[in-house]
């Protein structure tokens, strides 16, 4: 994975993709889990209860926001946003409409099937951003945010940003089960044994942007002529 970004284009979309398409189903099985929303949809639920817009309106305008969040961070965006775009969303309603996993019915395997989803996430999180193509918009502002707080680990900034998000969306009427405290806490911890394990530090990545990764260069504004 370490020189994923020196093979081909072609390779590098495909294994984006896979690891995106990964993160689908990990997102699916932490769903599946039945024992909470994860932070993120619980603060999209808090705003939908206290606004005429339903809950994915809501979401759509949160990755909006994150996005231009990203952007004045100076995080670039790139062919892995947009298919993060395209495919994550899709790919859970793919796994949904197979019916792979059924929904938990006792908390035992629910917090088994909401760790090994946490897992599955967490792996392909290291596949798709190996590809150097840019992350999507919640990934940008944790990579983002772990830039600036660089003696932290990883996984702890994950824990504090996931945090952060689940008391906003819990003061705005989120429901919070188990499984959101388990998903806002557990989930960063397990990355960082992930990331720990193949040697993967998510802040060293040198990511290409859309005009770079399709060899477009930017026009340089022309100074005016001087009389």
């Amino acid at each position: 994975m370490k020189n994923i970004k020196n093979s081909s284009k072609l390779i590098r979309v495909l294994t984006a993709a896979l690891g995106l398409l990964g993160f689908s189903f990990g997102m699916y099985l932490t769903i599946q889990a039945n024992i909470g929303l994860a932070p993120w949809d619980v603060l999209a639920m808090g705003i939908s209860k206290r606004t005429p817009l339903s809950f994915g309106d809501v979401t759509a305008i949160i990755s909006f926001v994150v996005l231009i969040v990203d952007l004045l961070m100076k995080e670039r965006i790139g062919v892995g946003t947009i298919l993060d775009a395209i495919i994550t969303g899709k790919g859970v309603d793919l796994f949904t409409a197979l019916k792979i996993v059924p929904q938990q019915t006792t908390l035992l395997g629910g917090v088994f099937v909401m760790l090994l989803g946490m897992t599955v996430l967490s792996v392909a999180a290291w596949i798709y951003m190996s590809t150097a193509m840019c992350y999507g918009p919640r990934d940008s502002l944790l990579v983002g945010l772990g830039k600036r707080l660089r003696r932290l680990p990883i996984g702890l900034v994950e824990i504090l940003l996931q945090g952060v998000v689940l008391a906003v969306g819990w003061l705005l009427g989120g429901p919070v089960g188990i499984g959101t405290v388990i998903s806002a806490f557990g989930l960063g911890v397990v990355l960082q044994i992930v990331f720990s394990i193949v040697r993967f530090e998510p802040r060293d990545v040198n990511h290409q942007s859309l005009f770079e990764f399709f060899g477009v260069k930017p026009k340089k504004q022309q100074k005016p002529a001087q009389c």
